[in-house]
């Protein structure tokens, strides 16, 4: 199966309409069977996730991650999520910050209806202002908890699919790299990749703890202790200009795998 995870980047910058054609022209000639969003929008009846889900046949989810951005008006900022296979379940599951506080960020846990079991994916994005560092630990913490919860146990691998704000050498990152695997670096994929490009004119330069890094993870774990991970490749996609605008400040990770 292949797996992608995406920071579309909301509907920040003025083109985010010329950006959401070269979304969409990514994910059809990807096509991905799983595909987590992390700061997808909502909106006038429709979210981003169904919007590009539809035109594949694929199914969808939205949930909300914090408060609704206050510039543009109605419009909710969250994490949405594409399948091949039916959505059995969501969840929204809070993340700590305590450290910044306010509205209280979630992951989401998805239950999808493989032919072989039960399928579980969390999307989520963490923390990124390093002023707040006590609170991504936390956060990454947390997603090691859930993913590795026994009532995800099954045939299937767990999946997490997370803008985690820190590269694979960056302390952060401890607790899921103890809890599950990177399966880029499983896929011995290029050790120097990144997703967040200072190349890119709408890179945020406001990031240096993530800039010029792999911030963007497909992370996984074995369904149950003594089954095996097959990861077969992966790769960036969304990473070159579409109509002369670039989708997003983030690229795309896809990792094909054995489900």
């Amino acid at each position: 199966m292949r797996v992608m995870v995406w920071n579309v980047w909301w509907r920040f910058g003025d083109d985010w309409r010329r950006r959401e054609e070269g979304i969409a022209a990514t994910v059809e000639a990807y096509r991905p069977d799983v595909l987590g969003l992390v700061e997808s929008w909502s909106g006038d009846g429709t979210d981003q996730a169904q919007r590009l889900a539809a035109p594949a046949g694929l199914h969808s989810a939205w949930e909300p991650a914090t408060e609704p951005a206050t510039d543009h008006a109605g419009i909710g900022f969250g994490l949405g999520l594409l399948s091949r296979w039916p959505i059995l379940a969501t969840r929204r599951c809070h993340l700590p910050n305590q450290q910044r506080g306010g509205p209280t960020p979630a992951a989401l846990l998805a239950t999808l209806d493989h032919p072989r079991g039960p399928l579980h994916v969390i999307v989520a994005g963490t923390e990124w202002e390093q002023r707040f560092g006590a609170d991504h630990l936390a956060q990454c913490r947390a997603l090691a908890a859930l993913a590795t919860d026994i009532e995800l146990d099954g045939p299937l691998p767990v999946l997490l699919l997370a803008d985690l704000n820190a590269g694979p050498d960056q302390p952060a990152l401890l607790p899921l790299l103890d809890a599950m695997v990177d399966t880029w670096a499983e896929a011995g994929a290029d050790p120097a990749a990144v997703t967040l490009d200072s190349a890119l004119p709408c890179a945020p330069t406001d990031a240096p703890q993530q800039i010029d890094r792999r911030v963007d993870h497909v992370f996984a774990r074995p369904g149950r202790p003594g089954l095996a991970l097959s990861v077969r490749g992966a790769f960036l996609a969304g990473d070159r200009p579409f109509g002369g605008v670039h989708p997003s400040d983030h690229y795309a990770v896809g990792v094909d795998m054995e489900p």
